[in-house]
């Protein structure tokens, strides 16, 4: 029931509120004789559905005590063994389109169960591993070195961006990665790999988090009012914090806390848990630029992002509705379109990210202050 910040949700309530979901949109609706498994979870595990009724405030889900965790494991239960039998008969299409969306949810969920727990954990003086045996970084291929990344460029023009049913059938995306659309795009170039850890403790140690050229005016005054000076969960040691590589490419004096706890800082690992404010300094130290979504995707379209999927890639974009968008009709229509305002587009996956998700198509979006998700950047620049 632990929740250490606003944003981060108790496992706990991560698990009776997924099923929630399918009780609330389906079983509700299909079930002949529907009962509630309690009446009160309506209330309790309803995160952000205005047309659904009241909400449990979201700052105090960690004061949840009861519903105790073998209650909520008997809530899953009883929700599946409820759902399962009306699956393996022939649903109506508009049902079939929620059993789906509610599966990418949970899968969601599991991701932000994650990035939730290793923000509680960070918050613990021992620092504790939410599993020794999970790499927090998948390792860099080989080959690849501290070496500034290559640039591959690609050529303006009239572009389409957008899921495409026709090209994928059968495929999952969401309501806000359609209609397909056309988009211009001037010629640009995009780095061929994330920013590193490595890169990113050069901009540390250059002074980036105390140069305010680089920095946009808000994210400036949340660096000097929450007194950023790295990304969320590295750990100065030794009294060496930004002394410089040695010749074998390692950092000395920084460490970085991870899912499998507090390690030595891998230079050739991506930068994670970064907000969109340092992502867009760090490009502006590096003489370059955060891609938009659109050049993200054209990119990723014509397979020219390798290692996508270890972090996701904050976009220069504003998270706002494609032309022609239509939200889903009844309460889930609020699942993605309520939130197009005061947010930034994320691009990719992260190690933590299921993989079906992992697709050029799909737009993450966060607040731009947001440093607790596996969020890193790549670079770009006109042509």
């Amino acid at each position: 029931m632990v929740q250490s910040m606003t944003e981060a949700s108790p496992v706990k309530w991560h698990l009776a509120h997924t099923s929630w979901f399918f009780e609330t949109f389906l079983l509700e609706r299909l079930e002949a004789g529907f009962r509630p498994f309690r009446p009160e979870f309506r209330m309790l595990f309803n995160s952000y559905y205005q047309s659904v009724g009241p909400r449990h405030a979201r700052p105090a889900r960690g004061l949840l005590s009861r519903p105790s965790l073998e209650e909520v494991s008997a809530y899953r239960r009883d929700v599946e063994q409820r759902l399962l039998p009306m699956l393996s008969g022939a649903l109506p299409a508009e049902f079939q389109g929620l059993v789906e969306l509610g599966i990418a949810h949970e899968e969601q969920h599991q991701e932000l169960i994650l990035t939730d727990v290793l923000h509680h954990f960070s918050c613990n003086p021992l620092l504790p591993a939410y599993r020794e045996s999970l790499a927090n970084a998948v390792p860099a291929p080989k080959g690849e070195s501290i070496s500034a990344p290559s640039f591959r460029d690609y050529p303006g023009g009239l572009v389409e961006v957008g899921h495409d049913p026709d090209a994928a059938p059968g495929v999952f995306a969401f309501d806000n990665e359609s209609p397909r659309h056309h988009v211009w795009l001037e010629s640009y170039a995009l780095a061929s790999r994330p920013v590193n850890q490595g890169e990113f403790a050069q901009f540390v140690a250059d002074g980036g988090y105390r140069r305010a050229e680089f920095w946009l005016s808000e994210g400036w005054d949340l660096c000097q009012q929450d007194a950023w000076q790295h990304p969320l969960y590295w750990r100065a040691h030794q009294g060496k914090a930004g002394t410089p590589m040695n010749g074998n490419g390692a950092v000395h004096g920084w460490q970085v806390f991870g899912l499998e706890g507090l390690h030595e800082l891998d230079p050739l690992a991506p930068v994670s848990n970064i907000s969109y404010f340092e992502a867009d300094a760090y490009a502006r130290w590096a003489g370059a630029r955060l891609p938009t979504e659109e050049e993200w995707e054209h990119a990723a379209q014509h397979g020219g992002l390798a290692q996508s999927g270890r972090v996701w890639e904050w976009t220069r974009s504003a998270y706002a509705p494609y032309p022609g968008f239509s939200p889903l009709p009844s309460a889930v229509g609020e699942y993605n379109g309520k939130f197009m305002v005061n947010q930034m587009v994320l691009r990719g996956g992260s190690h933590a990210t299921p993989v079906g998700h992992v697709r050029p198509s799909y737009r993450n979006f966060f607040a731009p202050s947001a440093r607790w998700q596996f969020s890193g950047l790549r670079i770009a620049r006109n042509t």
